[in-house]
This record gives C-alpha cells, sequence and structure tokens, in this order.
C-alpha cells in the first residue's frame, strides 16, 4: 500500500464525512479514482481487506444475543422480507436487462445472486446514524441492529455454504470443545486488563482461535470470528473490547472499500444501472413497514427502522465478490453495487437526520396501517399519576430518582429505553418503566402536554437529550425541563435549546464531592473543622 493510496483514501473520506456521510463512501469513491490513475489492489489491500471482515464479524458476535434473534419481528421478519425482496427483484432486474440490452442478458443464477446481495442493509451505516440521533438503545434501534444482525447471520451462512469446504471430522470434537472452553476464554478476557492487551486478546480471539482454528478443521475463517465472538459476547468486557476494536476494524475495512473500486472499471453503463437499481430502494423500505406493523408494532417504530435500514449493504459487496470470483456473476454488477451503495447513502443520511420531522405530519396516515393488539415492548402507561419524569435511570438518573422520591414519595416515575436496566430496577421495586424520550407516540398517547410538571433528562448520550428536548418543544411541553451534558459544549447547546436548568456533570462533580468530604470530616473530627471555621 503505498502513500499516494494512502493520501486519496484520506483525502476522499475526510471530504465524505464533511458531507455528514458515513467515510465508507469516501473509500469507495478513492478505489474508482485509484483505478481511473492506473492502480491496482494487490496481495496488501487483499490481506487488510479480509481482515477487516473478519474482525467485523468478530465485532457483530461480540453483540449477537441469540435470545433477541428468537423476537418474531426479529427472526420471521427478516426472513420473510429477505425472500420477498429476492423473489421480486430478480425477476425485476432480469427484465430490465433483457430489454436493455436482450443479446447481453442476465442469467437466471446471477439475477438471483444480485436480488440476495440488494436484501441487505448497511450495519456499518445504521449503527453511525443511530449514534448520531442518540437512537442505539430506542425501540426502532433495538428493532433494526436485531433486523441487522439476522442478515449477518443469513450472510455468514451463505458464504461458508459457498466455499464448498468439506468439513472435517475435527468439527465434531472441536465445536463442543470451544463451548465448553467459554469460561476459559472469558478468564482470558478478564486478565487482559485495558488498553492495548484487551485489544491484542481480542485479535487473539478473533483471528487465531477463531478464524484460523475454523480454517484448520474445514470451515470458513469468517464464521470462526463470529462463533467465538458470540460465545464471549456474554462477559462484562465484551462491550469494551468491542468498542476497543471498532476503529482497528474500520482501519482494515478501508481496504475491503478501496479493493471494489479497484478491481472493478467505471463505465456510463454501470453508473445507468446504480441508478436503476436505487430505483428499488423505496420497495425494500416499504416492505420493512409493512411487515414490522404486521407485527405489532406502531407505525412509528416501523417507519423509523425502516427509513434506518433504507439501504444497501457492504454485505452485499461481500456476497457479490464471492460470486464474481466464482464466476457466477459479472464484475460490472459489482461496480453498479458499490455505486449504488454509496447513492444509497447520500439519499439516506438526510432522511435519518429527518425521520421524526418527516413522521409527525403523516402520523395520522401511517398509523392506519397499525395492527390491532400491543407489543409487550411498546408503550407503558402511567397508572399513579405521577407528575415528575426522569428519562435515562443510569447512574445519573438513579441518583435524582432516589433524591427525588424521598422528597416527592409517589410523584416520580423513572424512564429508560435498556430492557434489561428496566427489569432490573423493577426487580429493585422502583417505579420504572419502558420508554423512549424521544418518541413522539409517547407524549400523544402516555405524556401529553400538561400530565408532568418535570421532566429531567439523564440519558448518557448529549445526542439523545437533545432529541428529547426538540421532541418536547414539538409537543408544547409545558413543565420545567432539566438536562445534563458532560461538557462546557454540551451544557452550551442545552441553554441555546432553552431548557430551564442544565448540569455539568463534571464540573459539579468536583464541588459535590468536596461538600460530601467536609460533611464527613466535620462528623468525625469536629474539633478541627471548628478551629478552621474560625480561622476563616
Amino acid at each position: 500500500m503505498d502513500f499516494v493510496l494512502l493520501a486519496i483514501a484520506f483525502v476522499c473520506g475526510l471530504l465524505s464525512q464533511q458531507l455528514k456521510l458515513p467515510p465508507l463512501v469516501g473509500f469507495l469513491v478513492a478505489g474508482f479514482v485509484l483505478q481511473l490513475t492506473g492502480k491496482e489492489g494487490g496481495e496488501t489491500i487483499s490481506a487488510v481487506a479480509d481482515l477487516g471482515v473478519t474482525l467485523l464479524l468478530f465485532s457483530i458476535g461480540l453483540k449477537l444475543r441469540v435470545r433477541n434473534l428468537l423476537r418474531p419481528e426479529i427472526w420471521a421478519g427478516t426472513t420473510i422480507h429477505s425472500v420477498l425482496i429476492i423473489l421480486l427483484f430478480a425477476p425485476i432486474v432480469y427484465g430490465a436487462v433483457w430489454v436493455v440490452s436482450s443479446a447481453t442478458g442476465i442469467e437466471w443464477r446471477s439475477a438471483f445472486l444480485l436480488a440476495f446481495a440488494l436484501s441487505f442493509s448497511s450495519t456499518v451505516f445504521a449503527i453511525k446514524a443511530l449514534s448520531e440521533n442518540g437512537d442505539l438503545g430506542s425501540m426502532h434501534g433495538r428493532v433494526a441492529i436485531g433486523i441487522l444482525v439476522m442478515q449477518d447471520v443469513i450472510a455468514v451462512l451463505f458464504l461458508t455454504a459457498s466455499t464448498g469446504k468439506v468439513p472435517s471430522l475435527w468439527v465434531i470434537v472441536a465445536i463442543p470443545a470451544l463451548i465448553f472452553a467459554r469460561p476459559l476464554l472469558g478468564w482470558l478476557l478478564s486478565r487482559a486488563g485495558h488498553g492495548e492487551m484487551l485489544a491484542l486478546c481480542g485479535l487473539f480471539l478473533a483471528l487465531v482461535v477463531g478464524a484460523k482454528g475454523f480454517d484448520v478443521i474445514g470451515l470458513k475463517a469468517d464464521l470462526g470470528a463470529l462463533f467465538i465472538g458470540i460465545l464471549v459476547g456474554w462477559h462484562p468486557r465484551a462491550s469494551e473490547l468491542r468498542k476497543t476494536l471498532n476503529h482497528i476494524t474500520d482501519l482494515f475495512l478501508v481496504g475491503f472499500f478501496l479493493q471494489i473500486g479497484l478491481e472493478g472499471s467505471l463505465s456510463w453503463a454501470g453508473f445507468g444501472w446504480s441508478l436503476f437499481l436505487l430505483l428499488l430502494l423505496p420497495i425494500k423500505s416499504l416492505g420493512f413497514f409493512a411487515l414490522l406493523t404486521r407485527f405489532r408494532l406502531r407505525a412509528r417504530t416501523s417507519w423509523m427502522a425502516a427509513i434506518t435500514l433504507s439501504t444497501y449493504s457492504e454485505f452485499g459487496l461481500i456476497v457479490l465478490s464471492l460470486g464474481v470470483a466464482k464466476g457466477w456473476i459479472g464484475s460490472e454488477w459489482l461496480v453498479g453495487l458499490a455505486l449504488v451503495l454509496s447513492l444509497s447513502f447520500l439519499v439516506s443520511a438526510p432522511l435519518n437526520r429527518r425521520a421524526e420531522l418527516l413522521y409527525d405530519p403523516i402520523s395520522d396516515f401511517l398509523k392506519k396501517f397499525e395492527t390491532k393488539g400491543r407489543h409487550h415492548d411498546d408503550l407503558p402507561v402511567l397508572e399513579n399519576g405521577e407528575r415528575i419524569a426522569i428519562f435515562g435511570m443510569g447512574r445519573v438518573g438513579m441518583a435524582v430518582y432516589h433524591v427525588l422520591e424521598h422528597r416527592f414519595p409517589g410523584q416520580v416515575i423513572g424512564f429508560d429505553r435498556d430492557p434489561k436496566g428496566v427489569e432490573k430496577h423493577q426487580e429493585e421495586e422502583r417505579n420504572v418503566k419502558l420508554a423512549d424520550a424521544t418518541d413522539s407516540d409517547f407524549w400523544e398517547r402516555v405524556c401529553p402536554a400538561d400530565d408532568l410538571d418535570l421532566a429531567v433528562l439523564a440519558m448518557p448520550t448529549h445526542s439523545a437529550n437533545v432529541h428529547a428536548i426538540e421532541t418536547l418543544k414539538r409537543h408544547d411541553f409545558h413543565g420545567v425541563v432539566a438536562a445534563c451534558g458532560a461538557f462546557p459544549e454540551e451544557i452550551y447547546d442545552l441553554r441555546k435549546l432553552g431548557v430551564d436548568t442544565a448540569f455539568n456533570l463534571y464540573s459539579r462533580a468536583g464541588s459535590g464531592f468536596a461538600n460530601h468530604v467536609i460533611s464527613v470530616f466535620a462528623q468525625q473530627r469536629p474539633d478541627l473543622a471548628m478551629m478552621w471555621e474560625e480561622k476563616r
């Protein structure tokens, strides 16, 4: 990988980021630019790309919870949507190619492979969009991520089956042995500490134990990384490990996106086909909305999840690149998919930022498609006439909850977007329910403008608090709004939005701790405390 390649990749990625798009769009463009200048990928780029894909699957395994995939809207919704898209898109693509150039049409096998690749949505883009909007923990965020993980599992199974490898008999021994070794893998994570040793431990588990181990017994290396990720995903350090490896994984994935552009050649025909495939994207989005509402999800949840999933996927590129290598489809379609992937990001980025604003004017129409009945994770009900609500029941929210509940017993309710956290609070007999402060339906159905006197926003991300304030303003909330931030610029943003009070967690934490120390010292050594007071 020479310096010119790195420079162009950086410049294109930076420009993409300035346009509020994922940098991977820039990396795809960089690959095309390098290809036009006569550059070739080579073994180094290929090796880096393979490492990126393997680590991506390991990261997916770390966050995969098999129990979550067993929910009907996840496994059934994903499966039905994939089948429908394949059965619908394959004839459309086949027919369109035949009409445009019947002499050089596409084979049915190739059409179905392309439709299969188009059925996936981008995990990288969705996680970035949800993070920026503070919606990772929201109902629609959890549904979207569940569907994405299910799609990734389907892709990995396809990639594994397509390699044609016959597993050795050692599979019968190796897989159970790894499952029984789960505590040992957790012990390794516990002893790895933090920083570079934790990252090195993750690379060892993903690339050596998982990828190389599966390759030795005749299974696909990527599947091994995913499997090991699932095995250690239960560990308390799994979340920290995923965050530690994120930047390493993203860096290696640069090679994958560069490789796509370097291996194909741009043409006006390819660009035209990418525009045609872009026209099919709304069908995919409507399919998600229709299916999710059939599983008793609200119109808003289905709408927001569908918008998040309204992209084509980097996994589609992985699937299609295998098809090109196997001779199942022409390389021109890989270039076309890379182009339409970038175009889908260009279209979806502004839609994701404005999804809530777009929903409000058409909410009454969309609610007509809702299915009767209530999803178990749907909107809560205020049963006791509480007047104070705390949003975000982490350490800060819980501290506020205890103080206010002691002062105003029976008037306080906490809301959080984490089902496990809510379940734990309820086991400890706290008045906490599952809800999302950024959900417009919540304020319409559960907490109309005059039902609450005080709303405390203590969610862990600044973007979530900002999103909640904007939602409150749109629904004419008349109560007092208090919010917290970790940095001066966050406090500035909160005050600019018009909250009644904004609390800086870090600047006040020191003074709060000092006051606590003085109080304890005065109790333990009243003589010295009094002497110092006199000297003042």
